[in-house]
């Protein structure tokens, strides 16, 4: 990183004065700062000691090679060397002393610094032991010359970067690391990434998860600015970005908890932030389905005891908690962005509903998208079929199978096994031995074992009832 550039020559240069601010590990920002006022207060002279006189020694250049990095090479180059200036040398000192504002300096010294030595001037400053308020005072003067190119902005966000790592990794509070981004902002530094996101995946690649938490609380407190667009028109922020790291590592619950906290607690997650908790208690809900599948199967087969009053409670109030937050979450989407985002809390609430098995709640929103004019996947139209097929929704089975009529055999073939399964799966056999005739009657066949669950079914019905007037039917 160039944070992590070597001065040694200047370092042996022996600077003999004494100065205003003292010297700490970098990064060091010497001013108060607030998010609302970004102005620097000037240093008045009289405040300040007079410096000893500072005599640079050229000659240790010729014994020292000045800059030991690789991150320097794209910069400086052994030719480039005996090309400094004295003027590098005489802005270097005078910033040190800081008995004048830096941009009265580099004003002063503007047609005698060429762009490769303002360069190695904020390399200088970005030093542990420096004084790094002096880089982000010379990139801001920088700026207003308009003399940043692309190479200058990458060295200072690449410097930047370098900071807040070592912010991290250190024994910093998370304040400091947002008052640093705070004057990154002052100064005018506009990567073409978001460093916020940068920030929170330092956090989490160094296990440091509550920190990432406390980090996006203060960004939301003091309105740290964030611009990001995921390219469908939804503005991202750090809530969002949070919770989708929460999600990418399968902390589903986690990820909505955050944004159900950080909403509650009067902060102002972004909506884009509320589409995310929704796609990650999706996915909670299917992973709960898929384990709850699984312990009925081993439950049938005898493997672990059946479910008390109790745990099927528990089970129950868990999946209602999800659903539950889902709702507020899509409310709060349809508050904060209006009817433009109404579709896709449609989507998600379709897709909520169908993990959770709730046959007529899905079927609500597979009418509203329609109403909407959005196209649906006939394959939802299936599973909604399905579901209602085997909680006996007889009425929405009807309205669902509506939509069949238009159809190609193919895909009306599709949509009539899934209302069989449905009903076999909700062991009403009677109805599917009607669906069975229906589909040979339409010269479609259904799969074999869809006919052998059925038969089996029937089976079991006639001893138990005795009636075959079913069984018969299908002969």
């Amino acid at each position: 990183m160039a944070s992590d550039v070597g001065f040694a020559s200047l370092s042996n240069l022996d600077f003999s004065f004494q100065r205003y601010h003292y010297r700490y590990p970098c990064p060091v920002i010497h001013r108060n700062f607030t998010v609302e006022l970004c102005s620097r207060a000037p240093i008045g002279i009289s405040s300040i000691k007079r410096c000893k006189t500072v005599v640079p020694i050229r000659s240790q250049m010729r014994e020292f090679r000045l800059f030991n990095s690789v991150e320097l090479d794209r910069f400086l180059t052994s030719g480039d060397e005996e090309q400094i200036s004295d003027g590098f040398f005489q802005a270097i000192e005078e910033l040190e002393r800081l008995t004048r504002e830096p941009s009265d300096i580099l004003e002063e010294m503007n047609n005698r610094l060429s762009d490769r030595e303002l360069q190695l001037v904020l390399l200088y400053f970005s030093q542990d032991g420096r004084d790094s308020w002096c880089a982000l005072e010379v990139f801001e003067w920088l700026k207003k010359e308009n003399r940043v190119d692309k190479e200058t902005m990458e060295l200072m966000v690449s410097i930047m970067c370098g900071w807040v790592k070592k912010l991290i990794e250190g024994k910093h509070g998370v304040s400091e690391v947002v008052d640093l981004l705070v004057d990154m902002d002052c100064v005018g530094l506009k990567p073409d990434f978001s460093m916020v996101d940068k920030v929170i995946s330092l956090y989490w690649e160094m296990e440091k998860k509550e920190q990432a938490i406390l980090f996006v609380e203060n960004v939301l407190k003091r309105g740290i600015a964030y611009s990001y667009d995921d390219g469908d028109g939804h503005n991202g922020g750090p809530t969002g970005y949070l919770a989708w790291k929460m999600m990418e590592e399968g902390s589903y619950r986690d990820a909505v908890k955050l944004v159900i906290r950080l909403r509650n607690a009067g902060l102002k997650p972004e909506i884009y932030s509320y589409l995310i908790a929704l796609t990650a208690l999706v996915k909670e809900l299917n992973e709960f389905a898929k384990a709850f599948r699984k312990l009925k199967a081993f439950t049938r087969a005898g493997l672990v005891a059946k479910l008390n009053e109790e745990n099927a409670g528990l089970i129950q109030n868990y999946q209602s908690d999800l659903l539950a937050e889902g709702t507020l979450l899509s409310s709060w989407v349809v508050e904060e962005g209006g009817n433009s985002l109404l579709g896709l809390v449609h989507e998600k609430l379709l897709a909520m509903y169908i993990c959770a098995g709730r046959g007529l709640e899905a079927e609500r929103h597979l009418w509203e998208l329609k109403l909407m004019g959005k196209e649906v996947d006939r394959y939802f139209y299936d599973i909604v079929l399905a579901i209602c097929a085997s909680q006996g929704k007889s009425s929405a089975v009807s309205r669902l199978l509506t939509t069949l009529e238009a159809t190609s055999s193919i895909r009306k073939k599709k949509t009539l096994s899934w209302l069989l399964r449905g009903y076999i799966k909700g062991r009403n056999f009677d109805d599917a031995a009607r669906t069975i005739t229906k589909m040979l009657e339409s010269g479609l066949y259904p799969d074999y074992l869809d006919r052998m669950a059925v038969m089996q079914g029937l089976r079991k019905m006639i001893q138990q009832s005795g009636k075959l007037e079913t069984y018969l039917m299908l002969f």
